[in-house]
C-alpha cells in the first residue's frame, strides 16, 4: 500500500515573499520618530533566528515587544500579504486545491494574518499551525500565547513530534526552524526554498535546494502549472557590455542566468537561451552542438548570425537591427515572452505569432518543416490519444511551420513521443 505524503510548508519568506512581522512593523511604526532604527532591530532579530544564531523564542519576544501594533494594523498587513504570495506558489494554486488534505502550513508567525492569506489557496484552517497574539480590549497587541509550542525554540520539532503523523513527511522552508525538522529525523527530506532569500547556513544543510515551488513539484513528480522549472532553464548572456537591465529582467523571471565574456564550451550543450552583445559571433560548430537552444536575443543586427541555420534547428531569433537604446529591455522581454507563452512576435526568422496564455490547459509547441499534411498528422495523433484541443494556432513561412496547441490538462503523456516522431518535426516541447 502506497504511503501518504504530507507537505509541511513554512509561511514567511516561503509561502510569501516577505517576513510578515517585519512588514507589520513598517505599518505600525510608520509615524514613529525612530522607526528606521526599530525596523533594523526587528529585521536583525528575524535574521539571527532564521540563521540559528538566536533562539526563536527570544527573537519572537523581542520583535513583538517592538511592534506597537493593533488589530487595525493587522488588517492592513493582511491586505498587503495577499499581494506578496510567492509567485511560484501563486501559479500553482491548483496543486493546493487538489492536495488540500496533504498540505500543512507550520509557522512561527501568527494565525491572525496567516489564515486569511493561505485560505485563498484552499488550504484547510485545521491544517494551519502558528502562534496567536494576545490583545487588550481596545485591540492593542501586547503579547502572544506562550503555551503554544511554536513560540518556543525548536517549536516545529515539538509540534510535529506531538502530532504523530504517518507516511512520508517533506519540509519546505527558508530558515533554521525548518531545517530542525530534518535534523531531528521527523521528516524524510528538507527542501531549502530560495525564491525569496537564500541563507547559506540553511542551503548547505538541505537535502535539495528549490529555487521555486515549481522545482519542488518537478523533482517529486507532482502536478504543476509549468512543465519545466525556470531555474533549470540555462540563460547564457555573452558580452562585457550587456546592460545590467537586461540581466536583471531575465534573472527576475526565474531563469538560471550566467554572464560570460565569451560563449564558453562547457555551456554549449546545455544552454536554452542566449543573449548576445552586438558583435559577438557564434561558430557554426557551436550552434550545431547547442541542441537544447530555443531562442537567441541579439543586441544589434542579427545578420552577424546564421539565422538560416537557427531556423533549421528551430531556434527563434530576436534582434534590434537599429541598435536602439531600448534593446536592453526590448530583446530580453521578447525572449521571456517566447519562453513563457510561445509568442514569436517580432522574431527575425520565425512566423510571427502572438497569443495569450489560456488557463487550465497545457500548451504544446511543435516546430516542423513546412510541408503539406503535418497538421492532419498532429490532429490524428491527438484524436488517437483522446485529447481535447482547447485552442490551436498555426503560422508558416517559406521553410517552417510553427504550431501551438492548447489541450485540456488531463492527458496521456505518451502523446509527446508520438508528436516527436512525426516526420519533418524539428522541435517539440511542452511549454506549461
Amino acid at each position: 500500500m502506497k504511503q501518504k505524503n504530507t507537505y509541511i510548508i513554512d509561511f514567511d519568506s516561503t509561502f510569501t515573499q516577505v517576513e510578515a512581522l517585519d512588514e507589520l512593523a513598517r505599518i505600525s511604526l510608520q509615524k514613529h520618530p525612530d522607526r528606521e532604527a526599530i525596523y533594523k532591530k526587528i529585521e536583525d532579530y528575524t535574521n539571527l533566528s532564521m540563521e540559528g544564531k538566536l533562539s526563536f523564542s527570544e527573537s519572537l519576544a523581542q520583535r513583538v515587544k517592538l511592534l506597537e501594533a493593533t488589530e487595525d494594523h493587522l488588517k492592513q498587513l493582511i491586505k498587503h500579504l495577499k499581494k506578496k504570495v510567492s509567485l511560484s506558489f501563486s501559479r500553482n494554486a491548483e496543486f493546493f486545491k487538489k492536495h488540500a488534505d496533504e498540505v500543512l502550513i507550520v509557522s512561527g508567525g501568527f494565525k491572525e494574518f496567516i489564515i486569511p492569506v493561505v485560505s485563498q489557496y484552499h488550504i484547510k484552517k485545521e491544517n494551519i499551525y502558528a502562534n496567536t497574539f494576545v490583545t487588550t480590549g481596545d485591540g492593542k497587541i501586547i503579547d502572544y500565547d506562550h503555551a503554544n509550542p511554536l513560540s518556543e525554540e525548536g517549536g516545529k520539532v515539538k509540534l510535529i513530534s506531538q502530532m504523530n503523523l504517518e507516511g512520508n513527511l517533506y519540509g519546505i522552508g527558508d530558515g533554521y526552524s525548518d531545517f530542525q525538522l530534518r535534523e531531528s529525523g521527523l521528516i524524510k527530506k528538507f527542501y531549502a526554498f530560495t525564491e525569496n532569500i537564500a541563507r547559506e547556513s540553511i542551503v548547505k544543510r538541505a537535502d535539495h535546494v528549490t529555487p521555486s515551488f515549481d522545482e519542488f513539484l518537478y523533482v517529486n513528480n507532482l502536478p504543476r502549472a509549468i512543465s519545466y522549472p525556470k531555474n533549470r532553464i540555462l540563460c547564457l548572456i555573452v558580452g562585457e557590455g550587456v546592460a545590467e537591465e537586461s540581466i536583471s529582467l531575465l534573472r527576475k523571471d526565474g531563469f538560471s542566468v550566467r554572464h560570460k565574456t565569451t560563449f564558453e564550451e562547457k555551456y554549449v550543450a546545455d544552454v536554452h537561451m542566449l543573449l548576445l552583445e552586438d558583435g559577438v559571433k557564434i561558430e557554426p560548430e557551436q550552434l550545431k552542438a547547442a541542441v537544447k537552444l530555443k531562442t537567441i536575443g541579439y543586441l544589434g543586427n542579427a545578420k552577424k548570425l546564421d539565422t538560416q541555420a537557427c531556423t533549421a534547428m528551430g531556434i527563434v531569433v530576436f534582434d534590434d537591427a537599429k541598435n536602439n537604446p531600448r534593446n536592453s529591455n526590448f530583446i530580453p522581454k521578447r525572449m521571456i515572452d517566447f519562453m513563457n507563452t510561445g509568442t514569436t512576435y517580432m522574431s527575425v526568422n520565425f512566423p510571427n505569432l502572438q497569443l495569450p496564455r489560456i488557463d487550465k490547459s497545457h500548451r504544446l509547441i511543435h516546430i516542423h518543416h513546412n510541408v503539406p499534411g503535418i497538421m492532419a498528422q498532429m490532429n490524428t495523433t491527438f484524436a488517437e490519444h483522446n485529447i481535447n484541443i482547447v485552442g490551436q494556432f498555426l503560422m508558416t513561412n517559406a521553410s517552417i511551420g510553427y504550431v501551438i496547441t492548447d489541450v485540456n490538462a488531463e492527458y496521456d503523456q505518451q502523446v509527446f513521443k508520438s508528436l516527436k516522431k512525426i516526420e519533418q518535426t524539428i522541435k517539440f516541447r511542452v511549454l506549461y
